[in-house]
């Protein structure tokens, strides 16, 4: 699942993004209304983590142009305002939760799971290479019908190369869509969950999905 957060308090930001990155989701940021207006409307993500006080374009705003444009993502908007009015106006705007700051990074996390959950998004779906099945909303894999066990990580890194079947990735764009922005790591984390992912999602079966293309990156594909 790929989520937006919308947040112009960077901190908080980096906090949420990191957290929902070790959930397993894939996560981008956005620190203003103008550019968190833009990626929304491309229709890509299934939850939008909305900040209603936001530089150049506020939440309500963006979230009234969501709706108008028919983008279904679901919307959780957070705002330090509490008054019951204004999470009235949130909602009216077609947000579908709304979160006081501050607030626990559980219950953020509850609140995400439950959207997924209620099916807010039509788009939600099984992403399906050869025999290889991969729910997007459950986060079950599944290879000739066999029930495979990931780790957060190694779901996010297939859950990415399923999105992009067909496509290379190269190392920097997996990392980017997986791991923190400032994430300073070993260089060739992306190497090593690629191989924890061949061992259990092509070790033993054919046809081998997941491909090194040398010099560019990795493709997740059915052979010709």
């Amino acid at each position: 699942m790929k989520l937006l957060v919308v947040e112009d308090e960077r901190r908080l930001a980096q906090i949420l993004a990191e957290g929902l990155l070790e959930a397993g989701y894939l996560v981008e940021v956005a620190f203003d209304g103008v550019e968190g207006q833009a990626l929304a409307l491309t229709g890509e993500f299934d939850v939008i983590i909305l900040d209603l006080m936001l530089p150049r374009r506020d939440g309500l705003e963006i979230c009234r142009e969501l709706r108008r444009r028919q983008v279904d993502s679901a919307i959780l908007m957070l705002t330090a305002r509490d008054a019951v009015e204004d999470k009235v106006r949130g909602l009216d705007c077609g947000a579908d939760d709304y979160l006081t700051k501050p607030f626990a990074f559980p219950e953020f996390l509850a609140r995400v799971r439950s959207l997924l959950r209620r099916g807010v998004r039509a788009r939600s779906q099984v992403l399906t290479v050869a025999d290889l099945e991969v729910d997007t909303v459950r986060r079950e894999v599944r290879r000739a019908g066999q029930p495979i066990r990931l780790t957060a990580k190694e779901y996010a890194v297939l859950e990415y190369l399923t999105h992009n079947a067909g496509r290379v990735l190269t190392r920097d764009q997996i990392l980017a869509h997986v791991w923190p922005s400032d994430y300073d790591g070993y260089s060739n984390t992306v190497d090593v969950f690629i191989r924890y992912l061949r061992r259990k999602i092509d070790d033993g079966r054919e046809p081998k999905l997941i491909q090194t293309v040398i010099g560019s990156g990795y493709t997740l594909r059915a052979p010709d």
